[in-house]
C-alpha cells in the first residue's frame, strides 16, 4: 500500500522506518514547515494542503494534535504494526494506531484509534489504550488497565493491574503508578505522586 506520512520530525522518521519494515511504500512526507530537504531519502511533498486524500500515517507526537489532524484531513488511516511486534491473536488495533518495534500486545488488549504504542512497550492482557493515547518506549501496562483518551504514559513507567489513567493525564518517565489517576493529572515518581 502507498502511504504518505504527516510529520517529518523525529517521530515521522521512526514511523517511516517502521512503515518500510512493514512493507508499505512511503511516497514522502507532509509537514507544516515545508519546504524542507529530503528525509531518509524521501521528499517532503509540502504542507497538509498538498495531500491528495490517500492513506496517511499521522506521525505527530502530541496526542491532541494527532487527533485534530485526522479530523481535518479525513484520510484513510491504516494501522502500522511493525513486524517485530508480539501480538496476541485476540488483540484489537484501531484505525491509524501505530505499534512500534518489539512492543507486546497481550490477550484481548485493545489499542484505540490513533493511539501510539512505542518501542518495547508492554501492553498486557485486557488493557484498553483509548483513542490518541501514547504509551512511551519501555513502559509496562499491567493487566486490566485502561489508559484514557490522549493520556501519556512516559518511558519506562509501570502501571499496576486493574487501574485507570484518566483522559489527558501525563505519567512521568520511570513512574510507578499504584492507584487510579484522575483525568488531566501530572504524576511522577515511585510511587507516583502529583507533580502540580
Amino acid at each position: 500500500m502507498r502511504v504518505t506520512i504527516l510529520g517529518a520530525g523525529g517521530h515521522g522518521r521512526a514511523v517511516c522506518e517502521a512503515a518500510l519494515d512493514a512493507g508499505f511504500e512511503v511516497m514522502g512526507f507532509l509537514d507544516g514547515r515545508a519546504p524542507l530537504p529530503e528525509v531518509l531519502g524521501l521528499p517532503v511533498l509540502g504542507t497538509e494542503a498538498a495531500h491528495g486524500g490517500g492513506p496517511l500515517f499521522i506521525a505527530l507526537g502530541d496526542n491532541p494534535t494527532r487527533l485534530a489532524a485526522a479530523a481535518r484531513l479525513g484520510s484513510p488511516l491504516p494501522v502500522l504494526l511493525h513486524p517485530s511486534v508480539v501480538r496476541a491473536r485476540s488483540a484489537e488495533i484501531g484505525e491509524g494506531a501505530v505499534v512500534m518495534p518489539r512492543a507486546v500486545l497481550g490477550a484481548q488488549a485493545r489499542i484505540g484509534r490513533l493511539a501510539l504504542v512505542n518501542t518495547g512497550a508492554i501492553v498486557e492482557h485486557d488493557v484498553t489504550i483509548e483513542e490518541g493515547a501514547h504509551v512511551a518506549p519501555g513502559a509496562v501496562i499491567c493487566g486490566g488497565v485502561t489508559i484514557g483518551t490522549c493520556a501519556m504514559v512516559g518511558a519506562g513507567a509501570v502501571i499496576a493491574p486493574n487501574l485507570r489513567v484518566g483522559a489527558g493525564a501525563v505519567i512521568g518517565a520511570g513512574a510507578a503508578v499504584l492507584e487510579n489517576i484522575a483525568a488531566g493529572s501530572r504524576m511522577g515518581g515511585v510511587p507516583a505522586r502529583s507533580l502540580r
